[in-house]
């Protein structure tokens, strides 16, 4: 058992304000020299991106479905300890879960992790409806965990009424509220918010936020709350053993490709790998000596022509992968590895060309949210009738999505079938937490250092 102060910030429903509350608390907290740890809720890659632009360190995913629930509380341990306070952002809402339940749903880490829980609601357009929410969402289940709320969107006059009102009616402690600051706004796209890389004077407004946060929310009695949050078990499972030879994967990174877990590649990092990142947009070639290929998931298709254009980088990755260098390209990865790419204006590209398919915006999300894998065949990942928990989210489509697993959505009928898997590749739409399942991570790694012995 550990101590860790600890805090969950969650929301009736997704856009009700969670991540400006939390960049707002994160950034406050930075500014009184406390060193927060940051941690989103689900698979989400993006709200991270902005916790590590606050914090100056990688801010880490939770997530039930894609780790299981040991992994999660190690690495909540893991990652919390080295800081002063744990700030978890939710996912949707506080009970948004798997296939219309809590499964994986922000209250299930809260519960699980038994983090106190803190709900942001948009105090726009009610006045007393607001407090027949909270107390909905706080008496809809008997262990909510939820013990204080902190409005978003509300104005200065209104609060200390709004204040008196949810206490009295709910018995949660109110922690403050952040008034309207459209000039905070962060832009959003076709996979959620732009990536804080993107974001025109970002630490401005991260500035704006915690001066907000400072005079409006009460920091002190949400840092109480978090420090009487009890201590953490945390089970320790035997890691695997490392492999020999620090095997050299690269590892794309860049505008283009930026979603990526940061314990995932903490892993392959603790299996014996070293990471050496590159830049298919501005690179001549992949780097030197490698075993090993990761292409992530991010934005390829808004630098379609750029990556077109940067000939030199496709013919390295086409034949790096044709010469049976082990490759793991999952979303758009998947789709650089394509023989054409169509971008946000419908014009195609020539991609890397190492499937002869094509890649185009579908206008809407197609097979989207948790999956679990089962493979056909043995791979580079698992074997023939060995599952992965995966997650689907794209609007760009493939003409040939592949057909060496079968994808299933939980506790549903639906299924289809996806991905290219041979024992040096994986590629296909769904992307992996390698937290939860180390044992492909070992498969990859090990991969990798066949690979490389046999270069050398």
């Amino acid at each position: 058992m550990a101590e860790l102060p600890r805090l969950l910030l969650t929301a009736a429903h997704s856009g009700g304000g969670k991540t400006t509350v939390t960049c707002a608390l994160l950034q406050a907290l930075v500014n009184r020299g406390l060193r927060p740890a940051a941690f989103k809720c689900g698979p989400d890659y993006i709200d991270p991106m902005f916790h590590s632009e606050i914090i100056g360190a990688r801010s880490r995913n939770l997530d039930l479905f894609l780790m299981g629930e040991a992994a999660v509380k190690d690495l909540l341990l893991e990652n919390g300890r080295s800081g002063d306070v744990a700030i978890i952002e939710g996912v949707m809402g506080y009970y948004d879960g798997v296939a219309m339940g809590h499964r994986a749903s922000a209250y299930d880490l809260s519960r699980q992790t038994a983090t106190p829980a803190v709900l942001v609601v948009d105090g726009r357009g009610a006045a007393l409806s607001l407090a027949a929410l909270v107390k909905g969402f706080l008496s809809f289940r008997p262990d909510s965990t939820l013990r204080a709320v902190i409005f978003n969107q509300v104005s200065p006059m209104l609060y200390p009424r709004l204040k008196a009102c949810i206490e009295a009616e709910t018995g949660l402690a109110v922690c403050g509220f952040l008034p309207p600051a459209p000039e905070c706004a962060i832009e959003s796209r076709h996979l959620g918010l732009v990536t804080a890389a993107e974001v025109d004077a970002l630490q401005e407004k991260l500035r704006r936020l915690s001066q907000l946060a400072e005079r409006y929310i009460d920091i002190d009695r949400l840092l109480s709350i978090a420090r009487s949050a009890p201590a953490l078990t945390v089970p320790s499972p035997p890691p695997l053993p490392a492999v020999p030879g620090r095997p050299r994967i690269a590892v794309a990174r860049d505008k283009a490709f930026c979603f990526y877990y940061a314990d995932g590649l903490r892993l392959l990092e603790k299996l014996g790998a070293e990471l050496v990142f590159f830049s298919p947009l501005s690179d001549a070639a992949l780097p030197k000596e490698i075993g090993g290929i990761y292409l992530g998931g991010g934005y390829p298709e808004l630098f379609a022509k750029e990556l077109s254009e940067n000939l030199s980088m496709r013919r390295s990755v086409s034949g790096a992968v044709s010469r049976g260098v082990p490759t793991v390209a999952e979303c758009g990865g998947f789709l650089y590895l394509h023989r054409l790419l169509s971008d946000d204006a419908g014009r195609e590209w020539p991609m890397a060309g190492v499937f002869p398919s094509r890649a185009s915006n579908t206008g809407r999300l197609g097979r989207f949210g948790y999956v679990t894998l089962t493979a056909k065949t043995d791979g580079l990942l698992c074997g023939a009738g060995e599952t992965l928990p995966a997650h689907e989210f794209h609007y760009w489509d493939s003409d040939r999505p592949g057909d060496a697993f079968s994808a299933q959505k939980p506790q549903s009928e639906r299924h289809w079938d996806c991905a290219f898997h041979t024992p040096t590749l994986y590629a296909g739409f769904p992307h992996f937490h390698f937290c939860g399942c180390p044992d492909a991570a070992h498969r990859f790694v090990s991969a990798c250092q066949r690979c490389q012995e046999v270069s050398l």
